[in-house]
């Protein structure tokens, strides 16, 4: 057991923790006044049941031996796993490795709240999580990192932490969420607070050298790499996303400095291990370009992903990984991208990018369309809960309150 690298795993699986609280605050932030607390519950509620969930059973199905499709149950209640025992190769303890792993499985089904805030049910939405985590993040997570079919296409698919796993996977069943759960009685509404979108997205910036320095499960140069190209492509996308938008208005949008912050660490996270600081510029010009002009292209489609999931996460995230393999260099990963003469890879990132989508799409679906037929669950709250605000209908509290309030 290495005692550096158990530190700095430990440092940054709470920072990938941190990674939650900061998104319920940036979605937060983007909604109405009436929906805050609704919309930071749907994030913090699934620190608490994922959590569960993965130490019973979720890390067994991704990361048991299993087959090439899922894990096995052999690890359920991380039953047979010492105390001390170490993780394969990396000199960190086991147990560290599946605390790490859970706040990847936290937040994922966390980042599909953002397309149906503000009507979705609560109650239905616990069992989404339980569910959702169990059919659909445990097997994409058991594809690519746990031994599964993915780590086998070519010289396997390209993943440091989580554009497939995380984002595409989320981005994908955001838009299944959407079409299912339908529009919002009066979309459009501007941000009620643009100071917690800035402070969501600083705290999501932080936390993600965790996520992504810390993918590589060691305190060594290629998560030093990992960590300046995730500030670079954050820092580009971010100016990127700002410039368009002074362009197109002739003021630069906070929230769009934000939104772009996010969209290319979203599109670095693939990438991170295994393209140098060039490559991390690259991938965040084109984030920060690419999901600006989905977020304009959704706007004219009738689909109401309230808080633009796929326009940042799926379309960053298909990005991300198709630039993986068109940037990656052998010094860095061990292995070249398209730049360096390894076409095939791009073909691996694609078959990845496609087989996650479909999957998590087709999966959602089914889910949310059983949830919807089941007696007393359903997906939408009632037309007047939804007026009201779900910050009192579903939770009893208001988020502002005055002195001279009731």
């Amino acid at each position: 057991m290495d005692s550096g690298h158990t530190a700095w795993m430990l440092t940054a699986s709470a920072l990938v923790l941190l990674m939650t609280p900061g998104l319920a605050f940036f979605y937060g932030g983007l909604v109405r006044a009436r929906n805050v607390i609704s919309t930071i519950m749907y994030s913090f509620i699934s620190m608490a049941v994922v959590s569960i969930v993965w130490v019973l059973w979720g890390y067994s199905l991704a990361f048991g031996t299993g087959s090439e499709v899922i894990g096995d149950f052999s690890f359920v209640g991380l039953k047979d796993i010492a105390i001390d025992e170490v993780f394969p190769g990396t000199g960190i303890p086991t147990l560290l490795f599946v605390i790490f792993q859970m706040m990847f499985a936290i937040i994922t089904p966390a980042l599909i709240t953002g397309a149906f805030v503000e009507r979705f049910k609560f109650t239905t939405y616990l069992l989404f999580l339980v569910i959702w985590v169990t059919i659909v993040y445990a097997p994409v997570a058991h594809w690519v990192w746990g031994g599964g079919w993915l780590a086998d296409v070519g010289d396997g698919a390209l993943d440091f932490a989580g554009g497939t796993v995380v984002h595409i996977n989320a981005g994908l069943a955001a838009v299944a969420a959407a079409i299912l759960v339908g529009k919002r009685r009066s979309p459009g509404v501007e941000p009620h607070n643009v100071p917690y979108v800035v402070l969501g997205a600083g705290l999501l910036w932080f936390g993600w050298f965790g996520f992504n320095a810390g993918s590589g499960l060691a305190a060594n140069a290629v998560d030093v790499n990992a960590f300046l190209v995730t500030n670079t492509a954050a820092a580009t996308a971010a100016l990127t996303w700002g410039l368009l938008s002074q362009i197109q208005s002739g003021r630069m949008s906070a929230v769009g400095v934000a939104s772009g912050a996010v969209a290319g660490l979203v599109a670095i996270t693939p990438a991170s291990g295994y393209v140098g600081v060039m490559g991390g510029l690259a991938i965040g010009f084109g984030a920060g370009g690419l999901c600006y002009g989905a977020v304009y292209l959704r706007s004219k489609t009738g689909l109401d992903d309230a808080l633009e999931v796929f326009a940042v996460h799926g379309v960053g995230g298909i990005w991300g990984a198709i630039a993986t393999g068109i940037f990656a260099v052998a010094a860095i990963g061990g292995t070249a991208g398209w730049i360096e003469g390894n076409g095939g890879q791009m073909l691996t990132q694609i078959i990845a990018v496609v087989a996650t989508g479909a999957y998590s799409f087709v999966a959602t679906v089914i889910i949310l369309k059983v949830l919807d037929l089941i007696p007393g669950l359903g997906l939408r709250v009632e037309a007047n809960e939804e007026d009201e605000g779900l910050d009192l209908s579903a939770h009893g509290e208001r988020a502002f309150v005055g002195d001279g309030a009731n």
